[in-house]
């Protein structure tokens, strides 16, 4: 049942996107058009996961999120929270890659809708070049979500995480808002599987401008891994009430640190 309800949530997802990437190509018209868009897709999504896989989401910490411009710093499990969190943080940009604007027709879309791209090829340069775009997203109002390790980790593995998200906040000046989650449990990155259960995405009291750089990354670090872990334990309880517990070798790593 787990494989056929898997199959058939993948089977919609990509079906959706593909209909959605094509018949949005005159959302391209604006930025906040293609915004609108993402929103839409992250819904439908979300929408599916409940109804074909048995997946829900919950949001914690809503009233955490400050208005205005600010950095969102996300724990990055599974590609599900990149499609949950524009569905409520309403002018997101997302740090990425420069090679996800060379995807036929998404790539359209992140260039439009005003994404903050690295361009790693450019070495040092790539710093000062990501502030001017960051600074940009920040003058326009947008809460700039980063994935401080760069990109998914396995659930229950050691933290990496890089020097770019304190060098955004050093240069920005804004709040961070940290958001610790278990969805890695349910939408794992090298798997199709979907398994059922509630995953969590919550979000922390924000962490407010002008710490030392190192201190900050300390705090950041320390509060996002502490809140992770404890969904992933409370998601691993959940799953083995509710008869689906995750597989010992998808399980996180016994040694993982716990702050």
């Amino acid at each position: 049942m787990l494989a056929l309800r898997s199959l058939a949530f993948n089977i919609c997802f990509y079906a959706v996107t593909a209909v959605l990437a094509v018949a949005g190509l005159p959302m391209l018209v604006s930025g906040r058009s293609v915004l609108r868009l993402a929103r839409a897709w992250g819904r439908i999504t979300l929408w599916l996961l409940r109804v074909v896989a048995g997946t829900r989401v919950e949001f914690r910490g809503l009233e955490n999120i400050p208005t205005g411009p600010l950095l969102v710093a996300a724990k990055h499990q599974s590609a599900l929270e990149t499609l949950a969190l524009c569905t409520v943080l309403p002018n997101f940009a997302y740090v990425l890659k420069k090679e996800l604007l060379l995807i036929p027709l998404i790539g359209w879309y992140l260039s439009r809708s005003g994404m903050v791209a690295i361009d790693r090829s450019k070495g040092t340069r790539a710093m000062s070049l990501m502030n001017a775009a960051a600074g940009a997203a920040i003058q326009d109002g947008r809460q700039l979500i980063i994935f401080p390790e760069g990109t998914r980790r396995p659930v229950g593995a050691p933290p990496a995480y890089k020097q770019g998200l304190s060098h955004l906040y050093t240069a920005l000046k804004v709040p961070c808002l940290p958001v610790a989650l278990n969805t890695g449990l349910f939408w794992s990155r090298n798997s199709l599987v979907r398994r059922p259960g509630t995953a969590v995405i919550e979000f922390l009291p924000p962490i407010p401008p002008g710490l030392p750089r190192q201190e900050f990354q300390a705090l950041v670090q320390d509060r996002l891994e502490t809140a992770s872990n404890a969904l992933v334990d409370g998601g691993l309880a959940g799953c083995a009430a509710d008869g689906h517990a995750v597989p010992a070798d998808e399980a996180p790593a016994v040694a993982a640190p716990r702050r």
